[in-house]
């Protein structure tokens, strides 16, 4: 899918964040920096990582400048509330530099912090992958500590199933 027009995009990814905020407002605020092993993100890392690598890495690089990635720890922000509101403000941030996008921005090229060249809508549709990634790291930890979450189409699998036709196949 080309990005010709950034205003369908914001739309869509709006949507996605839609969808990772409603799962983040899941998250027991005391378990906020839980992990399930050592080393690996907590809830917290995940939602300021979110934040923090839409406006200064994807943002940036949008505008054809490099990353300024600073990392997803507490000292961005601290306490269930204090982290809601970066991963809103990153947001709003970004969102504010993305509609300035003209469809001759969106065609340019980009340097990723990898090094690999790219159209910026290309890197805007990984934007969007990104998010859906992690926030599917954070229905899994949830589902850990027997969290429940919102299901993300409006329907669990086993309500899909049951108002499925002939959803019993045969061996």
């Amino acid at each position: 899918m080309e990005i010709q027009r950034i205003e369908p995009f914001l739309q869509y990814f709006e949507r996605v964040r839609e969808w990772t905020r409603r799962v983040v407002l899941c998250i027991p605020a005391d378990r906020l920096e839980w992990t399930y092993k050592p080393g690996a993100f907590t809830f917290g890392d995940l939602v300021r990582h979110l934040g923090a690598i839409e406006r200064h890495m994807f943002a940036e690089n949008a505008q054809c400048r490099p990353s300024r990635y600073p990392g997803h720890g507490p000292e961005l922000a601290a306490g269930f509330e204090a982290v809601l509101e970066y991963f809103d403000r990153m947001h709003a941030e970004s969102m504010e530099i993305f509609r300035r996008l003209t469809p001759e921005d969106l065609e340019r090229r980009c340097e990723t912090p990898g090094g690999t060249k790219l159209q910026v809508w290309k890197w805007l549709r990984s934007m969007a992958e990104h998010e859906i990634h992690h926030r599917g790291q954070i229905y899994l930890m949830l589902g850990m500590l027997n969290v429940p979450t919102p299901p993300l189409y409006g329907l669990t699998s086993e309500e899909v199933r049951e108002r499925s036709v002939g959803g019993d196949l045969p061996p």
